[in-house]
């Protein structure tokens, strides 16, 4: 096989992970990540790689670090422009910008990590050690990638329906409605898929949370399993307490031969796919689509010339159970598979700002040891806002690396409402969830058509009323709104 000079490929994986029990103990997330990017850098097989890393691309995660790229750099003893993506970028993206750089021709080798150390900062906080800081004051990274937009409309925030698990589980109300299920019908498929996801977790060396878990146990509240956001309970949610960080190496074919890149090392992006659309959960026509993901599926299909229910292997971002679920339909994906290498991220463990590139570790282990096979990684910004997709393959890309955002197309494909930030009137439920303290259900957060054919949000504080919603579901109920203020 002739190589391409310009074309991208990816060249070397690392992961690091740390459970240490001992407060203080083990790496920060600086050091963490340090320790995944020398692990890929490693993984390469070069002796020279490191010496010819001139582009550093880092994730910013719970420590809302001002540039560990430029730490990083520093330990590795090479000069490198430095790039930091906040929160509310797709980490998809920080993964574009390095293959446009190594296709540009502007960047020999190209690195692109993210991690988190929440795990070992919470074990210390609980025992009172405390923990140096990052020592990254004053510094800024080369360039700064941050989000615009509004990932949440202001009535949303002012009942209190910001945390992602109230989002989601809104969403997942939204899609029982849609396919006709009863609540119990609905918490049945939850756990269905979240016990498959478990079971591969378990064989999973990585997973932080790979213990068996029934259906049962993961599908009703317990004390080891409390409810937060109906129909989810803790073990619904991603798990952000771990140590888990992550890297990638790219350069360009030719770059590739210069250091002698093994072919069996090299795979390549097919398409690195994303929408930057920015719309509240409230303001969509649709509460339990995602047209975004559809469109980024479909395009990703026709330059590949495979749907993405053909590929050999996938990782669908899995915060909660209605992201795999949604996407599993949005890209034509069966929904009695398990599409997860990892376990997803509430048994592997979900590191904030970073999952994406853990599961991307293990697909790109998984095309390595099957020759020729295909394997497509979806991410997830936002309350199912901002969708992408890459396909990977040891296989190069017949129609050239197709790198875009699909903004103009997603607006197009995903229809809106208008939301009344100020309503008085009657309308009936679109969806819910209900909320709880530690006495229980204290709360509804809803979303309401109105018969004017505007949305509201709505919240009602009635602890009974609350309780019964989690047995006799509200979508579809007659209910009246003021404010802020539901009223059934």
């Amino acid at each position: 096989m002739q190589s391409e000079p310009t074309r991208p490929v990816l060249i070397g994986v690392g992961a690091a992970h740390q459970r240490l029990p001992e407060p203080g103990a083990g790496l920060d997330t600086t050091g963490l990540m340090t320790a995944a990017v020398e692990a890929a850098l490693a993984d390469t097989g070069s002796t020279t790689v490191t010496g010819r890393v001139d582009w550093i691309g880092a994730t910013r995660g719970l420590s809302w670090l001002p540039d560990s790229a430029r730490h990083i750099s520093e330990t590795l003893g090479v000069t490198a422009h430095t790039v930091a993506a906040d929160v509310g970028i797709p980490q998809q993206t920080l993964v574009n910008r390095a293959l446009e750089a190594v296709r540009s021709g502007a960047v020999d080798v190209a690195v692109v990590c993210g991690g988190e150390t929440k795990y070992r900062d919470d074990v210390a906080k609980r025992a009172g050690v405390e923990l140096a800081g990052h020592d990254q004051e004053g510094l800024e990274p080369d360039t700064h990638m941050t989000w615009e937009g509004e990932i949440v409309a202001r009535p949303e925030i002012e009942i209190g329906a910001v945390a992602p698990v109230q989002q989601y589980a809104m969403i997942d109300s939204a899609r029982r409605a849609a396919e006709g299920w009863s609540l119990d019908e609905h918490r049945d498929d939850i756990a269905a898929i979240w016990s498959r996801f478990n079971g591969v977790a378990q064989s999973n060396p990585r997973a932080d949370f790979g213990s068996p878990m029934t259906a049962a146990e993961i599908r009703d509240p317990s004390p080891a399993n409390r409810p937060i956001s109906f129909p989810y309970n803790k073990w619904h949610n991603s798990q952000w307490g771990v140590d888990q960080a992550s890297a990638m190496v790219f350069c360009s074919e030719a770059v590739a031969d210069e250091l002698g890149i093994d072919r069996d090392k090299r795979v390549y992006p097919h398409v690195g796919l994303e929408s930057s659309l920015s719309l509240s959960l409230s303001r969509r026509a649709e509460l339990h689509r995602w047209p975004g993901m559809r469109v980024v599926g479909e395009t990703a299909a026709v330059h590949i010339e495979r749907p993405i229910a053909s590929m050999d292997f996938i990782e669908i971002y899995s915060c909660f159970p209605v992201a795999v679920r949604v996407q599993q339909k949005e890209l034509g994906l069966d929904p009695h598979a398990t599409p997860t290498l990892t376990g997803g991220m509430a048994f592997a463990g979900g590191p904030f700002n970073n999952f994406v590139y853990q599961a991307t570790v293990d697909m790109i282990e998984a095309v390595r040891d099957a020759p020729g096979s295909f394997g497509a990684v979806t991410a997830v910004s936002g309350l199912l806002t901002k969708p992408a997709l890459a396909v990977w393959s040891t296989e190069p890309p017949t129609n050239g690396l197709l790198v875009a955002d699909l903004v103009d197309d997603a607006r197009s494909a995903t229809s809106q409402v208008p939301l009344d930030e100020d309503p008085k009137g009657e309308g009936v439920v679109a969806t819910y969830t209900v909320t709880y303290d530690a006495d229980g259900p204290n709360a509804i957060g809803a979303i309401i058509d109105l018969d004017s054919g505007d949305r509201a949000v709505a919240k009602l504080e009635d602890a009974a009323a609350a309780v019964a919603a989690t047995t006799d579901d509200l979508i579809g109920s007659q209910v009246s709104v003021e404010g802020r203020v539901l009223r059934i």
